[in-house]
């Protein structure tokens, strides 16, 4: 159920938020529940922090070792721009990789954001978002989704991870 509040509508509330991390580390766990090793990297911002947040779930439910890592891409940039991890490459190589970010819109930002993993050789890679907006213009689909939200491309869905966690559409 939608709620109004200033001109923004509330898709997700810190309590269904909550939930949607806790299921998504579950299927992440059912999915890789064989691997010694995940890394979870997050797209710097709202998708690292969401990163954080299902690699705390999963270290709570799993024996599974948690490696987190920060994604730096230019989300805005036309052309492949330069993408930056905080974690050195052998970290995962051949192992399985979460890439996790807030909102899948096009696709862009997370094809970009594969690059360093794919010319590494990890094991495995899956994609993990809250909200999916299914205007992709390039071949993502996620591995697993909080909220599979509807809009227009002139909508703007707004992620806001920390103490009031919450998700609205503008």
């Amino acid at each position: 159920m939608s709620v109004v509040t200033d001109e923004k509508i509330l898709v997700l509330s810190d309590l269904q938020i909550k939930q949607k991390i806790k299921r998504i580390a579950y299927e992440v766990f059912e999915n890789n529940f064989k691997e010694k090793t995940i890394v979870v990297a997050g797209i710097e911002g709202q998708g690292y922090q969401f990163a954080k947040l299902i690699s705390k779930e999963l270290k709570a439910i799993s024996p599974i070792e948690v490696v987190i890592a920060k994604i730096s891409v230019d989300k805005f940039a036309q052309e492949q721009s330069e993408v930056k991890v905080d974690v050195v490459s052998k970290e995962f190589k051949k192992r399985c990789v979460l890439l996790v970010d807030d909102v899948l819109n096009t696709g862009r930002t997370l094809a970009f954001a594969m690059k360093p993993f794919l010319e590494t050789g990890v094991k495995k890679m899956e994609v993990a978002v809250l909200v999916n907006r299914s205007h992709t213009q390039f071949p993502i689909m996620p591995t697993y989704t909080g909220h599979a939200l509807t809009t227009t491309l002139k909508d703007h869905v707004e992620v806001v991870l920390g103490k009031d966690s919450a998700v609205y559409l503008r």
